[in-house]
């Protein structure tokens, strides 16, 4: 059978754990780690955590358990209210705290006790990582780019980001509600502290530019500067800098200033302050308004006036013009009238004027007025004018017109112009010279 004198019980190995660590550790240790998965137990008092060394992967490289007593933890509590308050023990806070290697046999489990705090140890770290962040931002120009977007002169449609029913909430939606202004406020709640909260604040932000926002605004009420850090963070700083929406902040109490603060186009001192001044910028715009519909109203009317004034000068010279116009035509009209009057008296007066000048020259031409004092008209049988006795032959045929009837008669014999020899013009001329008697012609008294 093996000899067991060498073997030990678990009990026994505790036991001497216990006692290597209380020689090699027999005073406490100063111990950094970032908190995790911290719990409270009330009805103790006690707290246990565990103290992480993050890894660069994001998980930790190394993890240690610890216990903070209620007799220790009311000397850690006073340690942090007289750094002011700054530091709170949350999941994510970097911290130095002071321990005491504790090996519990029974379970065999290694833990630290704590029994002080570092508080200007955590305020150290949370500058630093505040102010390589800020260097590291403003080297790319990263600070000022969300003041250059285009803010709306009278905003009413908000994208509010901060935690759903906290007082940072209701402060916020009271403030614009007591302005008795139209606001459409779209939320997109969130987190505002511990692990993976600026990943939702970085989502909610990248949401709410494109719900029809015309600002974002970023509130969170106030707390220790360790429930503030997560707006210190690298990640929301870059997700302002890139909203195509301006974003404005409410973060905190009036001493706080983050690294949001300082990228937002606008960074006021409490969530209630951000919403009175939208509310301001509100009233400015529609005091503008107001000012330019007076300013409009006063030049319509100036001008409506001078308009009106101009309209009636018009008037009055139109109505003076026409009455000038009016009698002038009626002056013309009336001359006109008047000649027109006297006209058909000297049209027919000319008239008559033309007629008796005329009937002067009938009567002066009318043959019988010719016949009356002695002359005659002598006709060939076919009517023909005899001018010309030449042109007549023996046994032509005549019509004599004399005042008082027609004489008819023959020629007997040549003209006396005619010479004798010349042949009779036709059978039957007359070359005797017997006269014509007055008894072969018969008279026609008309």
């Amino acid at each position: 059978m093996a000899d067991r004198s060498d073997t030990l019980r678990v009990g026994e190995l505790n036991q001497l754990i216990r006692y290597a660590l209380s020689v090699n550790f027999p005073s406490d240790l100063w111990v950094e780690g970032e908190i995790s998965s911290l719990k409270r137990h009330e009805r103790t008092g006690h707290v246990y955590f565990q103290l992480v060394e993050a890894g660069a992967t994001g998980q930790p490289d190394a993890t240690v358990s610890v216990a903070l007593y209620a007799a220790d933890r009311r000397t850690v509590n006073l340690m942090l209210k007289r750094a002011g308050g700054a530091i709170r023990m949350v999941d994510g806070v970097h911290i130095r705290i002071r321990a005491s290697l504790d090996y519990y046999p029974p379970q065999g489990r290694l833990q630290l006790r704590m029994s002080a705090i570092d508080p200007a140890f955590t305020l150290g770290q949370l500058a630093a990582e505040r102010d390589r962040i800020m260097a590291l931002l403003a080297a790319q120009g990263l600070l000022e780019r969300n003041r250059s977007r285009p803010y709306p002169q009278v905003p009413s449609r908000i994208g509010l980001i901060t935690s759903e029913g906290s007082a940072a909430h209701a402060d916020f939606i009271d403030e614009l509600e007591r302005s008795h202004l139209a606001w459409h406020v779209t939320l997109a709640g969130t987190r505002v502290q511990g692990p993976g909260a600026e990943r939702e604040i970085v989502r909610a932000i990248e949401v709410l530019a494109t719900c029809g926002a015309e600002v974002i605004a970023l509130v969170r009420g106030g707390g220790a500067r360790t429930d503030l850090m997560v707006f210190d963070n690298e990640l929301i700083a870059r997700a302002i800098a890139a909203s195509p929406l301006p974003v404005i902040t409410g973060i905190g109490h009036e001493i706080d200033r983050s690294v949001a603060d300082a990228v937002a186009a606008v960074a006021h001192k409490t969530p209630t302050a951000c919403a009175a001044a939208l509310v301001e910028q509100a009233h400015a715009g529609l005091r503008r308004a107001e000012s330019a519909w007076d300013r409009i109203a006063a030049r319509t009317g100036a001008r409506t006036d001078h308009e009106a004034r101009r309209l009636d000068d018009q008037r009055r010279r139109v109505v003076l013009r026409s009455r000038a116009v009016v009698t002038l035509a009626s002056t013309s009209l009336e001359h006109r009238r008047e000649r027109l009057a006297r006209r058909p008296s000297q049209v027919i007066d000319r008239a008559e004027q033309r007629l008796s000048t005329a009937s002067i020259r009938v009567a002066a031409l009318d043959p019988a007025r010719a016949l009356a004092r002695g002359w005659s008209i002598t006709r060939t049988a076919n009517g023909a004018v005899v001018r010309d006795a030449a042109a007549l032959a023996p046994g032509d045929r005549l019509l004599t017109t004399v005042a008082r009837g027609i004489v008819a008669s023959t020629v007997t014999s040549p003209p006396a112009d005619r010479p004798a020899d010349r042949p009779a013009d036709r059978p039957g001329d007359a070359t005797t010279g017997d006269a014509a008697r007055i008894g072969q012609t018969a008279s026609d008294e008309r």
